[in-house]
Order: C-alpha cells, then structure tokens, then sequence
C-alpha cells in the first residue's frame, strides 16, 4: 500500500485507463439514460425564480415556526407539497420564508395577516414579494447563449492550441458533466434556483481546466514518442497516470471549501443561500474529475487512433511492466521479453552477463604481421 502510494505521488502508477475506457462510457451512458428519464418523468424542481409565485419572510417570534406556517397555508386551503419553507439565520435574526405559486390577492393578504398574528408581529413586518416567470425565462434564455457561447469560444482555442480532436473531446465532456448534473438535480428533486445556474457555469471551467491539463501532457508526450512505434492508447495512458496526482490534488483543493461552504456555512450557520450553490459545484467538481479521465481522454484516443499516423498501431497498448519501461526510457519493449523479465525477477534469478565476443557474428580476425 505504502509504495503504491509512493508511485503515485511521484507519477509511476502504471493503471491501464485506457484499456478499460468500456467502463467508464457504460457508467456514464447508465447515468445520463437515467438523467434522460428523470427529466421526461418528473422534470426539474425550478424555483420561484424560473415559474413564479410568491415569497412571505416573517420573523420567528411568538408562535411563529416552520410548522405552524405550514398550518397556516392548510388553514387557506393550500396544497403544501410543492411550497417552500425554510428558517434564515443572519446572526441572532431568525426569519422563515416561505414560497409557493401565485395567489390571489385576497388570500395573499389573507395569510400576511395570519403570518403576523403568529408571530406577535405588524403587517407591515411580514414581507411580500412577487416574482414573475418571465424574469426566469429571461434568465434561462441568456444562461443558454452564454453556454452556446462559451462552447463556440472553447472549441475555437483548442483547436487552435492543440488539435480539433482535442476540442471535439473537451466539449462532449463539458456536456456529459452538465447532463450528470442536471440529471442529479432531476432525480432527487433538488430545487434549481439562479445560483444552481450560476454554479453551473462556474464548473465548466474547472471541467475545462483538469482536461486541458491531461490534454497538454498528452500533446508532450505525442512529441516525445514521435519517433518510437508506440500507440497513441499508450500515449494517452502514459499521460493520465503522469497527472494523475495532479488532478486528484486538484480535485480535493477545490472540494474541500466547497464542503465547508455546504457543511459549515448552510448547515451549522445556517446560510441556507449558499447551500444551492455549493451543492451544484459539490457535484459538477466529482462529475468534472471523473470525465477527465473517463470521457475527455478515452475520446481522444479513439479519434486519434483512427488517423493515419497511428492506425497501424491500434490495439496495441503496452500495460504492466511495458509501461513502466515506456514511461522510463521513452522506448517500447516487446510483452514477451518484459513478461520473462519480470518471471525470473520474482524467481531471483539474475541474467548472465554477456560476454563481448558473444555479440559478434564471427570470430576476431587474427592481426596481421608487420613486415621488416
């Protein structure tokens, strides 16, 4: 365990990621034809933000509660299912909200006068706000150009900077990790609010980013074994496990204050508004570091064994010691001879030493005598 882990610090794991690249698209193809699912069956739990309604803050005091405003909504003959209720803490000010679909007027007054006698409050006390859906189609409407946008813009510097595989690869990942995420957000119903969006958004980027630092090791590495008949899977392979303390370093540094945002600032401080942001980027950074490995990189390989250059060594990928020797000389050796190798390694058998004379294929001419 100690020196697999040592390996891996120093960038010498020898995993064969993309021999084993079916598993990754089969887990991935699984989630996303349950995310497909979940949307057709149940779609998304959008706030009031994005179709509407109504939002009551009211000051605990009194007999004022989560529960007793829930009663207060039966008592007007409103269905509790789909309503919103939460307790706001901003330092020793407790406040529920409370949000559902739209009202009439009437029962809009009706219940901010209930609300206030609960809580031995004024009307004036119990805030109203009303949010139409128009304001979240708006929303929803430049959140998608700017996505569209931002793939166009990505696509374009990849190519220019590396290759147009590498770019076709880097967006289908961007879009796998959206759809995982939508799709975790479709299947627990967790509400999506402006800052889910936001979130959205923002993880792309760190998608962006772990992938092009697989992607640059890649094209490195491409250069470094441009004159050895080696495979581009051996490439890819050689480059993920030379990053791959990198991304998983990167992954828990940007994890870690996501966590103290989720557990800490919505959970023990009660800052319930952070709590829909940090728990979008909690899954877009899991779902980001996992298609780096799994999706961005296989699909590279894939497209780049097809080209010329490489088709002639498809297939062939060196795993185990192979590996090893490749990521260390630079050179392939045959499977043959590594596996032999490694045999009689483990049996304590040391190889000979070879003898010069050995090496030629005929025996030394005798020296010739020099005429006096």
């Amino acid at each position: 365990m100690a020196g697999g882990m040592s390996r891996l610090f120093r960038g010498e794991t020898t995993i064969n990621f993309y021999g084993r690249r079916n598993v990754g698209f089969i887990a991935s193809a699984l989630l996303l034809v349950v995310t497909v699912g979940s949307l057709f069956s149940q779609g998304l739990n959008l706030g009031i933000d994005f179709k509407g309604g109504v939002a009551f803050e009211v000051p605990v005091a009194g007999t004022m509660s989560e529960a007793k405003a829930k009663e207060i909504l039966v008592a007007n003959k409103i269905k509790t299912d789909n309503v919103k209720i939460q307790t706001l803490t901003s330092g020793t000010t407790k406040r529920v909200r409370i949000q559902l679909g739209d009202l009439p007027v009437t029962t809009r007054t009706t219940i901010q006068e209930s609300l206030a006698k609960s809580a031995n409050a004024t009307v004036n006390d119990v805030s109203v706000s009303t949010v139409s859906s128009t304001w979240g189609r708006n929303i929803t409407t430049k959140a998608i150009k700017a996505l569209l946008i931002f793939f166009l813009i990505v696509s374009l510097f990849i190519a220019w900077r590396f290759e147009w595989r590498m770019a076709l690869s880097a967006i289908i990942a961007m879009v796998h990790d959206v759809g995982i995420s939508v799709g975790v957000y479709s299947v627990f119903k967790l509400e999506v609010t402006p800052a889910t969006v936001v979130a959205f958004l923002t993880i792309l980027g760190f998608s962006l980013y772990d992938t092009i630092v697989v992607f640059d090791k890649v094209h490195d590495n491409n250069e470094r074994f441009s004159g050895s008949k080696v495979s581009y899977g051996d490439i890819v392979n050689v480059s993920m496990n030379e990053v791959l303390m990198r991304s998983l370093n990167t992954s828990i540094a940007a994890l870690l204050p996501v966590l103290s945002l989720l557990v800490l600032g919505s959970g023990v401080f009660g800052a319930i508004a952070l709590r829909e942001f940090a728990l979008a980027l909690l899954v877009g950074l899991a779902t980001g570091a996992y298609s780096s490995i799994y999706i961005a990189s296989p699909l590279l390989g894939i497209l780049k064994e097809r080209s010329d250059q490489h088709r002639p060594m498809r297939g062939h990928l060196s795993i185990g010691v192979d590996m090893a020797h490749l990521m260390h000389t630079g050179a392939p050796v045959g499977r043959r001879a590594a596996a032999r190798a490694a045999t009689d390694a483990s049996q304590g058998i040391i190889p000979a030493p070879v003898a010069v004379e050995a090496l030629l294929s005929h025996p030394p001419r005798p020296r010739k005598k020099s005429r006096r």
